[in-house]
């Protein structure tokens, strides 16, 4: 398997204020919604325009979070976009990492005459089974990811080898966790289940760790993973290499390393697919330089998996 960048951008709102933080992706309408792990705002990115879309109300008065702010304690840390439906209406679903009571909600975003309407849910009970199923401490769980093949999603965590714990995922059932955003049934009912672990290997003796999925047409999975030296599922901590997975099954069949830019190692934490054309596949990934400052980056992926 091999990885190519084919394009580089940076990201910004139309008033040019930054996005920053992009922590996942996914196709909403004519174009693909950004989350950012720092803000309440995700971004809406269309052909020549990029808006902000509120997807929860401010925390005690604040949209955007920061450790140097003192702030980041609060932010609802949303880390995965995936697609879903809404009474067959195409939407996206956003869900963020655990770890704290703050981080376990989840979020809908589906058009209404082509404008978004956003639905919010608490979700602890789902994050407590998830963490359950998985081994993993519930102020450790750091759910980072999500692919979705037909009915299923496979929600990722992204492990810490530091602190022993191994990247693993769960199913759920798509219409569950809809169901459970929406008020339709309690979080609480919503299945988990056929956990799985991944070995990702290691770079400079820091493990690589889950940061998001993707799964193809024909079920197999990409998986972006860091290796990030960081002590624990709140911590940030420098970034010493990126790669691409393939999974097959149970099975990490392929490991690529993803190619630097412009000298620098980019934590990819969100992947989109674009389309599949026989063993080649090409992928948009959103990049989170953990820095406030800086607008993230947006990549065009070309993966062969031949």
């Amino acid at each position: 398997m091999q990885v190519f960048v084919d394009a580089v951008r940076q990201l910004s709102f139309d008033d040019g204020t930054p996005v920053t933080a992009a922590s996942a992706i996914a196709p909403l309408g004519d174009g693909w919604l950004v989350a950012q792990d720092d803000s309440t705002i995700a971004a809406w990115r269309r052909p020549g325009s990029t808006v902000p879309v509120r997807v929860l109300p401010a925390v005690e008065g604040h949209d955007r979070f920061s450790e140097a702010a003192g702030t980041k304690h609060l932010k609802p840390d949303l880390e995965v976009a995936c697609p879903a439906e809404v009474d067959g209406a195409p939407a996206v679903l956003l869900l963020g990492s655990g770890s704290t009571a703050r981080r376990m909600r989840g979020v809908l975003v589906r058009l209404d005459d082509g404008r978004p309407v956003v639905h919010a849910a608490d979700l602890a009970p789902v994050y407590a089974r998830v963490a359950e199923a998985l081994h993993v401490p519930l102020d450790q769980l750091n759910l980072e990811g999500a692919s979705r093949h037909q009915a299923t999603v496979r929600w990722f965590h992204r492990g810490n080898l530091a602190a022993g714990l191994a990247s693993g995922s769960v199913e759920v059932p798509l219409a569950a966790l809809v169901d459970a955003v929406l008020g339709r049934a309690p979080a609480a009912d919503v299945p988990v289940g056929r956990p799985l672990t991944y070995e990702l290997g290691e770079v400079e003796g820091v493990g690589l760790a889950v940061t998001d999925a993707v799964a193809l047409p024909d079920g197999r999975l990409l998986l972006s993973a860091a290796a990030e030296d960081s002590p624990n599922a709140i911590d940030d901590g420098p970034v010493v290499a990126t790669a691409l997975a393939l999974v097959d099954g149970d099975d990490v069949v392929a490991v690529a390393p993803l190619p630097e830019v412009g000298g620098r190692v980019h934590k990819v934490e969100g992947l989109g697919l674009v389309d599949v054309r026989g063993d080649e596949v090409r992928l948009l990934a959103v990049v989170d330089d953990d820095d406030p400052d800086v607008p993230s980056t947006e990549l065009d992926l070309r993966v062969v998996l031949g």
